[in-house]
């Protein structure tokens, strides 16, 4: 194994150090290739959401400067941040990878956003180049353990969601939805997922806005809704009673004084934004304007915790079955290690049993195919006897510290070529 990985989450950085570290959609495939280009990393990943920068690699020699790429790619000095930076290596960057799959490691446990999330990023590494044999194998089986996960536990059997966590303070701001108006801007999955949520408690109108009006258009048919041209935001935003917001802008669209705008003609009717974006789209100071109730990605992280408990038991289910699967998959990559050795093992043992009857078919004579077939049989037996050992102990080191040595050995004593 030499799978590293490094990274940020929702538990160990607070959102504003999240910001600082978030990669926009647009370049997530240049941030992998500039990844993979680093000194000592020959695959990588890169995970963004709301809750999570992460990025997963696989190493030339076992070990990257990924700390170093953290610096310079986002432009830190030596030092800053790290007290809120974790990094893993092999065991403990597969398990990692399998909680977050499976979202053991979500804000809120269960959700089934984040597999999605991560499917989204091994897609873009993979188009982008970043990702080819060995994070292949990684990610493929960290969705399968995510589905086993799903299948074999509860942990993903409640509602409960960012969006429906949106739904609960929602009705505790106005008391009720119904007749409620929702403004979508930005027109991202989680955002549809929580106007879905409030429309299906009794909310009536919907308009969505986004920097691309077509993809306005597509959100708003599915709804029955009105797409707002983006240019028109700011003009048309106090129509609604509940905003949420998503949309990858690097600074605030909503600050102090639209808030002020905002109320101003809503006649201090009260306005409730759900701020799901990183960076965070609504300005800090608009929470503090009287009659407008902001909630940032963290706000919502509070308001489940008290979900927690209702699924201690199904995620200890699921951290056993994640517990085996790291087993499984760190003996499956020692097996495929020596694979190549005893293929070339055989092969070299089957070129000498060639070159040894073709020597001696001269002396031999003409040979009836019964003979043929007899002199095939011994000499392959002769060879599967001799093999038997090296291949038995090959396959039985697999799963040893010492298969790298063996194998090397084996290598050498046989004078097999190179590894490709």
């Amino acid at each position: 194994m030499r799978y590293q990985l490094i990274g940020v989450n929702h538990t160990s950085a607070p959102l504003d150090v999240r910001e600082r570290l978030a990669i926009a959609e647009s370049h997530l495939p240049e941030a992998c290739r500039l990844l993979t280009a680093h000194p000592g990393v020959e695959e990588g990943l890169i995970l963004s959401t709301c809750n999570r920068v992460e990025m997963i690699t696989h190493t030339i020699n076992g070990s990257a400067d990924l700390r170093g790429f953290v610096r310079e790619h986002f432009h830190l000095s030596p030092g800053e941040l790290d007290s809120h930076i974790y990094e893993f290596r092999d065991k403990d960057a597969v398990r990692h990878v399998f909680r977050v799959a499976s979202s053991l490691d979500s804000m809120v446990v269960g959700e089934a956003q984040i597999l999605g999330q991560v499917k989204e990023a091994y897609a873009t590494a993979r188009a982008a180049g970043a990702v080819r044999t060995q994070l292949d194998h990684l990610l493929t089986r960290a969705f399968a353990v995510a589905k086993r996960v799903r299948t074999e536990t509860a942990v993903g059997s409640s509602s409960v969601s960012v969006a429906s966590v949106a739904v609960e303070l929602a009705k505790k701001i106005f008391g009720t939805l119904q007749g409620k108006n929702v403004f979508i801007v930005g027109a991202g999955k989680m955002s549809e997922l929580a106007a879905r949520h409030l429309m299906a408690h009794g909310c009536s109108a919907i308009f969505v806005s986004n920097r691309t009006f077509e993809r306005a258009a597509g959100l708003a048919r599915k709804f029955g809704g009105e797409a707002i041209k983006f240019d028109d935001l700011y003009n048309t935003c106090d129509r609604a009673d509940i905003v949420i917001t998503s949309t990858g802008s690097p600074v605030a669209i909503f600050r102090r004084e639209h808030g002020e705008q905002f109320l101003a003609r809503r006649k201090n009717r009260p306005m409730f934004f759900i701020d799901i974006a990183v960076p965070r789209d609504v300005s800090p100071e608009m929470a503090k304007l009287d009659g407008i109730f902001a909630y940032d990605i963290d706000d919502l992280q509070q308001a489940v915790s008290s979900h927690v408990a209702d699924r201690r038991h199904e995620a200890e289910l699921a951290e056993a079955i994640i517990a085996s699967e790291v087993e499984r998959f760190e003996a499956r990559l020692h097996t495929l290690d020596v694979v190549p050795t005893i293929v070339s093992l055989q092969d070299h043992f089957e070129t000498i049993r060639q070159a040894e009857i073709d020597r001696v078919r001269g002396r031999l004579g003409p040979m009836t195919p019964e003979q043929e077939m007899a002199v095939e049989a011994l000499t392959r037996g002769i060879i599967n006897k001799v093999m038997h050992t090296p291949v038995t102990t090959l396959k039985t080191a697999a799963r040893e510290a010492e298969a790298t040595t063996l194998i090397e050995v084996v290598r050498r004593l046989f004078n097999l070529p190179d590894k490709k």
